[in-house]
């Protein structure tokens, strides 16, 4: 039937999917108004501004909770207002393949390690940070709650924004398209972005069209999500800055200025068309041409 398609079990009825949004967008501000008021009265600051001398684990935990009402708002829609089956959001087989999931995982993970290694070896400005007080607090944060975040996303842009996008365009490349582009578009006001500029843009909607590829090709999310939580993890536990979104004290801190450097580029242009290739020949993705014009 293909991922894309699983949409059509449920109820789509008019409204459904405006009713949906509102309420994911809902349970966005909910969460982000409980952590503020969290940090504000538990912790003496806002999350928009976090203090230099802050509990960086505290106020990074506080900024991944809103994605858990996110997460659970989304099911709970899937289930009780579309009528079909949470595992339609993730994939078109009969359960979640973790198989996948930790093969991206690796994947991705073996060739940011190789990356970071490559650096240091050619005297790149990055410093070991470890703090043995704060790394098992972030070791635990990162593996059990950064998940929900990358899942979160997954879900509602690679799942049901693709997926609604299939229903109403009937064209694999326009879902792809659109959910790229409201992906990178989420992304404007990262801090990323107004530090290097709003060219990083094509980086994020270059990645929500690799993921997308990867999800209608293999119909489902289990790539995607491996792929996507790796690199989250890795951003806050294996090598950070102190110009992205997430703040943390990770093992190493990159200290290179903002910039949209050759990696990015390498990252866009060859890295993930490669990865392409690799997810490809293991699942043996084929009809290319048909899944994605049809």
């Amino acid at each position: 039937m293909g991922f894309i398609n699983e949409v059509n079990k449920g109820n789509n009825r008019g409204g459904t999917y405006f009713l949906t949004i509102i309420l994911v967008f809902l349970s966005l501000l909910v969460g982000q108004s409980c952590v503020e008021l969290i940090a504000k009265y538990q912790l003496g600051y806002s999350l928009i501004d976090i203090p230099k001398t802050a509990d960086l684990n505290a106020a990074f935990m506080l900024l991944l909770i809103p994605f858990s009402f996110i997460f659970l708002t989304l099911l709970l829609c899937i289930r009780y207002i579309h009528k079909r089956s949470v595992l339609s959001l993730f994939t078109s087989r009969k359960s979640f393949d973790w198989k996948r999931f930790i093969f991206a995982f690796l994947l991705w993970g073996g060739i940011m390690g190789a990356f970071l290694i490559g650096d240091i070896l050619m005297g790149e400005p990055i410093d070991l940070n470890i703090d043995s007080a704060t790394f098992v607090p972030l070791l635990l944060i990162s593996i059990l709650i950064l998940p929900v975040q990358t899942s979160a996303e997954e879900l509602f842009f690679r799942g049901y924004l693709f997926q609604l996008f299939g229903l109403f365009f009937k064209k694999g490349w326009i879902a792809i398209l659109l959910s790229a582009g409201i992906f990178g578009m989420m992304h404007m006001a990262n801090p990323e972005v107004l530090e290097i500029g709003s060219v990083l843009i094509i980086y994020y909607v270059g990645t929500g069209i690799f993921l997308g590829i990867i999800a209608h090709m293999d119909d489902g999310i289990e790539l995607g999500m491996g792929y996507h939580a790796i690199n989250n993890i890795f951003a806050a536990l294996i090598l950070t800055n102190n110009w992205q979104a997430f703040q943390t004290d990770a093992i190493f801190i990159d200290n290179s200025p903002p910039s949209f450097g050759l990696e990015t580029v390498l990252s866009l242009l060859i890295i993930s068309p490669v990865i392409l290739l690799i997810f490809s020949k293991v699942y043996k993705w084929k009809n290319w041409k048909q899944k994605m014009l049809n």
